[in-house]
């Protein structure tokens, strides 16, 4: 079963671009390891959020992870609240969310359609739309009518 880790991290003023050059070239040879992205979510923070085979595969790959960590270790600053360098957190995927395909999204849009339609020929069954034709002779008719009065 799929699983990810997220670790995230506060950089020393100043050292952002050094810590994102390090992370560019990283080129990690962990057994289970998928892929993953560095996020920057401020200023100094930032989120690295790797893809794994399974749990087990982040498991046997904490110690090198930690020795990744090391090579970036001065760049970072305390998160405080007894956190450390680092707040990492993983599991197993409990929800996969996906995007519909483009066949999917056209049914669904055809199948939200039909109500919409539907209510369309009843309202023009009730209540007939006039011809053009019909519409000029209506005019007529009461000015004819008007006359005879």
């Amino acid at each position: 079963m799929t699983a990810y880790n997220v670790v995230r991290f506060r950089v020393r003023p100043g050292m952002e671009e050094q810590f994102l050059e390090y992370h560019r070239k990283l080129r990690p040879k962990l057994k289970g390891f998928l892929g993953g992205s560095m996020i920057r979510t401020g200023d100094q923070s930032f989120c690295l959020v790797g893809e794994w085979k399974s749990f087990d595969s982040i498991v046997a790959a904490r110690p090198q992870m930690h020795t990744m960590l090391d090579a970036v270790r001065d760049m970072l600053e305390d998160l405080g609240s007894g956190l450390g360098l680092t707040d990492p957190v993983s599991g197993d995927v409990a929800v996969k969310l996906s995007v519909p395909t483009a066949a999917k999204a056209a049914k669904t849009s055809r199948a939200k359609a039909k109500p919409a339609k539907a209510r369309a020929k009843a309202k023009a069954k009730a209540k007939p739309a006039a011809s053009k034709r019909g519409a000029r002779k209506a005019p007529a008719a009461k000015r004819a009518a008007a006359k005879k009065r």
